[in-house]
C-alpha cells in the first residue's frame, strides 16, 4: 500500500487546499443561510395553515434571491445623530464571528486526493470548543455596538438586553458541555467525534441527555431565537438593536442569525450526535443533522410565545445554571466510581 503524502511538506499546495476548503464551506453555509429563510417561511406557513412564498420562481424557490436583491438596492440610511463609524462596523462584527466559528467543525474523516491525505476540516484546534465559545461571545459586542451607535432608546435597550442575556446563558451553555469533555478527555471537536465512533449507542446524547437539552435551550437564547428573542422583541422594542438599520446592513443581521443557527446545529451534532458519523458519507450525515436541528428551531418559533424578561433571567440563573452544575457533579461521580 503506497505511503500517504502530507500536505505540510508542500506549502503552496497546503495553502491551495486550505483556500479550497474555506471557499467550499463558505459557499455551503451561504446557501444554507439563504434558503433557511425560505424554509422557515414555508414551514411556519404550513403550521399556520397558509402557503408561504409561492410566486417567485417554481414553488417560490427564488424568493431568497429576490429578497436579497431587494435589500441590496434599497436606500442605505444612516441616522443623522448616529455614531457613523460604529453604526457601519456593528453588522460586520456580528456576521464575521458567525462564519469563522465553523472553521473547527469536522465535516468528515480524511480523504485521499492525488496521494495526499486531506482532512475534511479547516482547522483542528486542540481547544476547538474554547475557540467556539470565544467567537460566540464576540458576536454580542456587535449587537451592543449597534444599539449604542443608533442613538435610539429602543436600539439601546435591545443591545443591553442582549449583553445580559449572553452573560446569563453562555455560562450555563459552557457548563452544560463540560460533562462531554469529562467523557471524551479532549477539547478538540475531532477528538470528541472519534470518542463517539463506536456506534450510535456511543453518541453522547444517550449518556448525557440533560447536557444535550441544556445546551440546545441555552444555545437558542445565545442566538436570540424565539422564545428568547428579547433583544429584538418587535412588540416592545420595535425591532431592538436593528431598528435604525436598512438595506444590506439590515440583511447582515439576519444573515448572522441564520449563520449562528447553522453553527449551533453543527456544534450540537458534533458534541452529541457523533458529528459526521452515520450511514452516508460524513459531510452528508452532518448536513442532515444540521437540517434537523434547524427544523427544530423553526418549529419552536412557530410553537412557543416569547418569554418575559424576568422569566428569561430566572430560568438562566436559577434553573439552567444549577442543573448544569448538578450534571457535572453526577458525571464526575460516574467517571470516578
Amino acid at each position: 500500500m503506497p505511503e500517504m503524502l502530507s500536505l505540510s511538506n508542500d506549502p503552496i499546495l497546503f495553502v491551495t487546499v486550505m483556500l479550497a476548503k474555506i471557499l467550499a464551506v463558505f459557499i455551503v453555509v451561504i446557501l444554507i443561510v439563504a434558503y433557511a429563510t425560505y424554509a422557515e417561511r414555508k414551514i411556519i406557513g404550513r403550521m399556520q395553515t397558509r402557503l408561504g412564498p409561492t410566486m417567485t420562481g417554481p414553488l417560490g424557490l427564488l424568493q431568497p434571491i429576490a429578497d436579497g436583491l431587494k435589500l441590496f438596492f434599497k436606500e442605505d440610511i444612516i441616522p443623522a445623530q448616529a455614531s457613523k463609524f460604529a453604526f457601519v462596523l456593528a453588522p460586520m462584527m456580528i456576521l464575521v464571528p458567525a462564519f469563522i466559528t465553523i472553521a473547527v467543525v469536522p465535516f468528515g474523516g480524511n480523504v485521499v486526493v492525488g496521494g495526499y491525505t486531506v482532512p475534511l476540516q479547516i482547522a483542528d484546534l486542540n481547544v476547538g470548543i474554547l475557540y467556539i465559545l470565544a467567537m460566540a461571545g464576540l458576536g454580542v459586542y456587535g449587537i451592543v455596538l449597534a444599539g449604542w451607535a443608533s442613538n435610539n432608546k429602543y436600539s439601546l435597550l435591545g443591545g443591553v438586553r442582549s449583553a445580559a442575556q449572553m452573560i446569563s446563558y453562555e455560562l450555563a451553555a459552557g457548563l452544560s458541555i463540560i460533562s462531554v469533555f469529562m467523557l471524551s478527555e479532549t477539547l478538540s471537536l475531532r477528538g470528541i467525534v472519534e470518542a463517539q465512533a463506536g456506534g450510535i449507542t456511543d453518541w453522547y446524547i444517550f449518556s448525557q441527555p440533560l447536557a444535550f437539552c441544556l445546551f440546545v435551550i441555552t444555545s437558542l437564547a445565545e442566538v436570540n431565537r424565539t422564545p428568547f428573542d428579547l433583544p429584538e422583541a418587535e412588540t416592545e422594542l420595535v425591532s431592538g438593536f436593528c431598528t435604525e438599520y436598512s438595506s444590506m446592513k439590515y440583511a447582515l443581521f439576519f444573515m448572522a442569525e441564520y449563520a449562528n443557527m447553522v453553527v449551533i446545529s453543527a456544534v450540537t451534532a458534533t458534541l452529541f450526535l457523533g458529528g459526521p458519523a452515520g450511514p452516508f458519507p460524513g459531510a452528508i450525515n452532518l448536513l442532515l443533522k444540521i437540517f434537523f436541528f434547524m427544523f427544530v428551531f423553526i418549529w419552536i418559533r412557530a410553537t412557543f410565545p416569547r418569554v418575559k424578561y424576568n422569566q428569561l433571567m430566572y430560568m438562566g440563573w436559577k434553573i439552567f445554571l444549577p442543573l448544569a452544575l448538578l450534571n457535572i457533579v453526577i458525571t464526575g461521580a460516574v467517571v470516578v466510581f
